[in-house]
Formats: C-alpha cells, structure tokens, sequence
C-alpha cells in the first residue's frame, strides 16, 4: 500500500473484478444478505483509507462490522430479453459504472451488479473490489465464502486478521535480522542494468491512460509440462520455471538490440506475500492485498539461442541457476518492502536506488470459461463475457515500462498459459514487446522439450540444506548414484 501510494496519481479505480454466471432465481434480497455476512465476516471489506496525519502515512481504516451498508453496495441490473451481444455490452458498461462508483476515501471497496435475466435464465454477477482490499489469493476466499452465505453454508473463521499483520509487519521491521538484509537489496538493485529503451520511466508521461497492452497464449501441449514434468524435473516451482524464460529471453532481446552482453536482468517479482515466517500467523482465511513485490537479479547464464530454443544443455544450467538465485533471495523476498518502506533508518537507504525496467507476476491458475467457480456448486460458473481482471485510473503512474502477468486457465483441452504485456508506449515500440514475448515463448517452448526428456533436470544446492554441497558436488553425486 506504501508502494500504491508512491507512485503518486488518482488510485480511486485501481481495483480486481470477476464476473459469474449464476443461477435463475438469485434474487436481490438474498443477495444482499449474503454480502452483509461476506462484509462482516472479511474485515478488509470494511476499510476506508484515512487521510494522511503530519508526518505519518495514510491508513487503512477498518471499521466495525454491521457499519457497511450492504443494500447501498449491490446494484441490480434488468437484462430479460438481452441478446449474447447485448449483455456483453450491458456487462461492460456497468463494469465501468461499478469501477467509477469505488471510493476508498469513503469506505465503497465492494460493489456486486447481478445482471438479473428474468425466470428461467442464468443472470450474471460481477464483484468488483479494490485493490487495497483483495488480492488474486483473496478471490479464492471470497467467492466460496459468498457461495455458502447464499446456501446457507458456514462460513470457516478468519485466522489473523488484517490489523493483526499489519501491525506484525511494522514489527518485523525492526528485527536486527531483517535489518541485516540492507546490504543485499542494496547489492541487487545497485548492479549493472543497462537500459533496454531510449529512456528511463517518466511518471509525469508514462501513465495507464497511455499503456498499451497485448495478449499471448501457449496451448496445452506446451504448457501442461511447464506446470508438471519441467518443475518435477528441476524440484522447482512453476514460478522458477516462467522466470527462467524471462531472464533467457530479456539476455536474448538485450544482446540482439545492442543493450548489453550481460546476460543477467533486474526484474521486479510479485508473490502472493502469505508464505509462512515463523509468527504462527495464519493468513489462508484472509481477505486482504497481501502482495509481496521485491527485485531479483537473475542471471541464467550465456547459452547460445539455438540450444534454448531446441531444448539443450543451456536450458538445463539455466534452470538450475535461476532456482538458485531464488532460492538465495531472503525471506521470500518480503524484507525487501518492510525495510523499503516501513524502516525509517533504512528507507532513505533504498529509496535512492534504481528500480527494475521489468515487472512479473504469475497469479496461478483458474477455470476456464464455463467451469464451475467452487465444485460444490456447478450452477455457479466462470462467465465468458469478461474474466478476472484490473482497473486503474488513467493518471496513475506505471510502475514499470514493460509488465508481464501470466496465468494459466483450464480449457477442455487442457490448461493454457495466458501472459498480458502492458507497456508504456513512449518507452517500448510494439515490436520490441513482440519480439521479448515471442523470445519468452521460444525459451519456454525449449525448456519444455526439455524437461519432458529422459535424464533433464536434477538437484542444486538448495535442495539439500543440511550440508554444504555446491552445483558441481550435487552432479558429482548424481553420476555416482546413476552408475550404481
């Protein structure tokens, strides 16, 4: 939210919204009710972003259940009779509507428009939420938790509660061993990163009104082992694997373009920001935005492109490597924020560093169109008219110059990786983003011929944590017992 709030501009509209196909028979009343317990039950949908005191930030406000109106955050809309082209027109329109109708300052985080077909015919239903109060984990939460509010079901407790992590961050803080950190992200952002456009990031003219944005997607036959045999291969994550691709495709864009011949790239990396810490806090029941957004330098190593693209031994060392310099990133990358922005003593320190030119975010995996939301209620599905998506205001200040945010949905022929570049216009020319994405998909495309094949992948370093092996002990070891 520190983050948020740097980057200056209107944050009215910033906001995540998904859109079902529901039942016939919905109706207002009951919805409305269940959006009072979802509101009661999940504190971060009670927030109101407080103005800021004298030398303090501004503050998310939560306020006391039962002081939302949940008949004030439902809108319903008549759409008997609409035609498929219709509705997605009424759809979109009121999506806008909806997203103008937030108001953090006032306390309007939630609104849900049930598109209402008539006896007989499945209606629609958006959830519209603001960023400060969701996230893509969050969704997870809310939809089954309003599914059984409508149902009659139980709502599962909340375990630590926002204002409870809150305050646990600022905290941590203070810890001598996250204070210990500063020198790394200090080393991380400081290194060579040649810049990969005419100019640097301009908040003044580089805003979401102007972003430009484009669409790929990998079909099942490459992405079903990217998210099983490659990872498997490895003892990876599908996050070590997509960022791999990246680090070899941003080397590949560098060196053709004359940025550079250093291979390796400064990326700023998104997670979900609930990994374990050793607190004892529980966030899986949580509504919140518990993002964590920290830089990585990755460096995969020089491969020659041909030996990428084909599946080789490069693909193999670069892997390895990549997970290793995730796997070294401390604490999940989280002390990063928490001494960026919620140290005074070291917060100055990084904020006169540079910034990464690239932004990335893997948000996971979702049904497809169609799909049911929550198994146990198959009446309940992914609508095809929009899907889960974002909005911002137009004067709000990118944070990056080039964005990639992948997910994976499930079709009936299989899962497909999905990746949304955003762009700032002024900075990357069309082409050059074409050529990162089609470079991204090529490296992806090798390292699934690769991984599928007999004898790829293997351990590093960080899978055995107890000795002190490094990347040339582990093969040693491999060989040895591969001879056995």
């Amino acid at each position: 939210m520190c983050w948020l709030e740097d980057r200056g501009g209107p944050i009215e509209r910033f906001s995540q919204s998904l859109l079902l196909r529901t039942p016939d028979g919905l109706g207002r009343d009951a919805l409305v009710a269940a959006v009072a317990t979802l509101t009661r039950h999940h504190d971060a949908l009670r927030g109101r972003l407080a103005p800021a005191t004298p030398g303090e930030r501004r503050s998310l406000e939560i306020r006391p259940a039962g002081t939302v109106s949940a008949s004030e955050s439902v809108h319903v809309v008549d759409v008997t009779g609409h035609s498929a082209g219709q509705l997605r027109t009424c759809v979109e329109r009121e999506a806008e509507a909806a997203t103008a109708w937030l108001s953090p300052r006032e306390g309007r985080l939630a609104r849900y428009v049930w598109f209402d077909a008539g006896p007989g015919r499945p209606g629609r239903l958006l959830i519209l939420v603001h960023h400060l109060a969701v996230d893509g984990v969050s969704w997870r939460i809310l939809v089954p938790d309003l599914l059984a509010a409508l149902t009659g079901g139980r709502l599962h407790p909340v375990g630590t509660s926002v204002r409870g992590w809150s305050r646990l961050l600022r905290s941590r803080a203070l810890l001598p061993e996250v204070v210990a950190e500063l020198p790394w992200w200090k080393r991380t952002l400081s290194g060579a990163d040649p810049l990969m456009t005419a100019r640097s990031l301009d908040p003044a003219r580089d805003v979401s009104g102007t972003a430009e944005q484009l669409t790929t997607t990998l079909p099942p036959d490459v992405t079903e082992p990217l998210l099983t045999s490659v990872p498997t291969a490895f003892h990876a994550g599908v996050q070590d694997v997509l960022l791999t691709a990246l680090a070899l495709a941003l080397g590949h864009f560098r060196r053709e373009r004359g940025h550079g011949e250093d291979g390796g790239v400064l990326i700023d990396v998104e997670g979900h920001g609930r990994d374990e810490d050793g607190s004892g806090a529980d966030l899986s029941r949580t509504v919140g935005w518990f993002t964590c957004l920290y830089p990585a330098r990755l460096d995969p190593g020089a491969h020659a492109w041909e030996d990428v693209t084909s599946g080789g031994a490069g693909v193999d060392a670069a892997c390895k490597r990549v997970k290793e310099q995730m796997r070294a990133v401390p604490g999940h990358g989280r002390g990063y924020g928490l001494l960026r922005y919620l140290n005074a003593h070291t917060a100055a320190e990084l904020a006169g560093l540079p910034l990464p030119q690239i932004g990335f975010n893997y948000v996971g995996r979702f049904p497809a169109p169609g799909a049911p939301i929550v198994p146990e209620h198959p009446r309940w599905q992914v609508a095809d008219e929009i899907g889960l998506v974002g909005g911002s205001d137009p004067g709000l200040p990118l944070a990056h110059g080039l964005e990639v945010n992948a997910a994976v949905r499930d079709h009936a022929d299989g899962p497909r990786l999905t990746a949304t570049w955003t762009w700032a216009p002024g900075m990357w020319p069309e082409a050059d983003v074409r050529a990162v994405a089609d470079h991204w998909f090529q490296a992806l495309r090798g390292l699934a011929r690769h991984g599928s094949g007999q004898g790829s992948g293997g351990f590093t370093p960080s899978d055995f944590p107890l000795v002190g092996l490094d990347q040339h002990d582990v093969e040693q070891l491999e060989d040895l017992w591969r001879s056995r």
